[in-house]
């Protein structure tokens, strides 16, 4: 009897009603949330998942009366899906994230870049090309593409002002993979930003590369300007298809021997070609004069090319970039090494090239579709002069 009375005396005298607190209602309702979903066809179910809809119609772009359908697009894929989830939310059915359809315009975006370069053209050993960061349809109706060097948060905001679906950065937004996506790096950041935008990223670089009236193809033509030039490729591609062959990294040009060029020419028109640059930077043999050097052959390959181009028996290599050792090994060998800054070297072919290009391709399918320069792609060097510092 004893030990009973200490037991009733252990016993916490009994408290007046008051509401559970939030975090275990919560907890409660989770578990009754798991027992729901070993009862799928039970009440509880279909107004659990009612309200989840009810969710996602108020959360979701194309609910909020912004979604306007494209390029034909009477609407039904998107109002057909939501009506499907909206169903089976009544009823208790399955749904899930394999309901949510990839964006239309987008793919025609891929489609259209594919056809102009294909993605068997890049070198994948390294690069990293294709469709980056997708795009669920109805989740930008907008039928405009921007065409960027580099994609950078200036340059994803650019997109954003000026109402673009989709960028095709010749640069890959993504190179290696990605553990965590936050706001602790800039690239994610950026990358953050445009998934809440709704838009879609497409990466070719290297197909553009090697493509037979690619990118290097291009540097080349201003190369030679108004001379003849017999051509060739300095690495073949040897996964390019019938179509587009022959397809290769890097473009060999050999003038006339009777005939050489001047460097100086070449250089001024490089100068007035690749956007009206005031400084180029040049690597020549000791004891040469750029003034009286005349070019027999060349060897261009944009970017850091550098490495495309050093077997290349030519006199002159043009290229994006460098290092220093690879000038030396150059001026060594007897050869001219002009570089003009990495982006310097591409930036022209996508605004002569590849945007009316593209824009025509897309017109076969979308009549209302434009292709737009970015406003705030750039190279990130410039040259400073000292002396307008004082």
């Amino acid at each position: 009897m004893r030990s009973i009375g200490l037991l009733l005396r252990r016993i916490p005298p009994l408290r007046p009603y008051a509401p559970l607190p939030r975090r275990v209602l919560a907890s409660r309702h989770h578990h009754a949330a798991q027992l729901v979903v070993a009862r799928p066809n039970s009440s509880a179910a279909s107004l659990i998942r009612a309200q989840q809809q009810r969710a996602f119609r108020t959360s979701s772009p194309q609910r909020q009366g912004r979604h306007q359908p494209a390029d034909g697009d009477d609407g039904s894929s998107s109002s057909s899906s939501s009506s499907i989830m909206a169903s089976d939310a009544e009823s208790g059915g399955a749904w899930g994230a394999w309901q949510v359809q990839p964006s239309r315009f987008t793919q025609r975006v891929v489609d259209a870049m594919k056809r102009l370069y294909p993605e068997e053209l890049a070198d994948r050993s390294w690069d990293n090309v294709g469709l980056l960061v997708g795009s669920a349809d109805g989740a930008n109706s907008s039928t405009k593409v921007l065409v960027t060097n580099d994609l950078t948060y200036q340059v994803a905001m650019d997109a954003i002002e000026q109402g673009v679906a989709v960028i095709v950065s010749y640069h890959p937004f993504i190179f290696s993979g990605l553990k965590s996506i936050t706001h602790k790096d800039p690239q994610q950041t950026t990358l953050l930003r445009l998934v809440q935008a709704g838009i879609a990223v497409y990466c070719p670089h290297t197909a553009i590369d090697a493509a037979p009236k690619g990118l290097n193809t291009w540097l080349a033509d201003i190369v030679s300007g108004p001379h003849q030039s017999d051509r060739s490729v300095a690495i073949p591609c040897a996964a390019a298809p019938e179509s587009h062959s022959p397809a290769g990294y890097g473009a060999i040009g050999r003038f006339d021997p009777k005939k050489p060029v001047p460097l100086a020419e070449i250089l001024k028109r490089l100068a007035e070609k690749l956007g009206g640059l005031r400084h180029i930077m040049i690597a020549s043999p000791v004891g040469a004069d750029v003034k009286t050097t005349e070019v027999r052959s060349f060897g261009v390959c944009a970017g850091s090319g550098y490495d495309v181009l050093k077997s290349a028996d030519v006199d002159l290599l043009v290229t994006g970039e460098t290092s220093h050792h690879s000038a030396l090994r150059a001026i060594q060998q007897g050869r001219t090494l002009v570089q003009v800054f990495h982006s310097n070297s591409e930036r022209g072919y996508l605004n002569e090239v590849l945007r009316p290009q593209l824009e025509t391709e897309l017109r076969r399918t979308v009549p209302e579709a434009q292709v737009v320069l970015s406003h705030n792609d750039k190279d990130p060097f410039r040259i400073l002069d000292v002396s307008e510092l004082s």
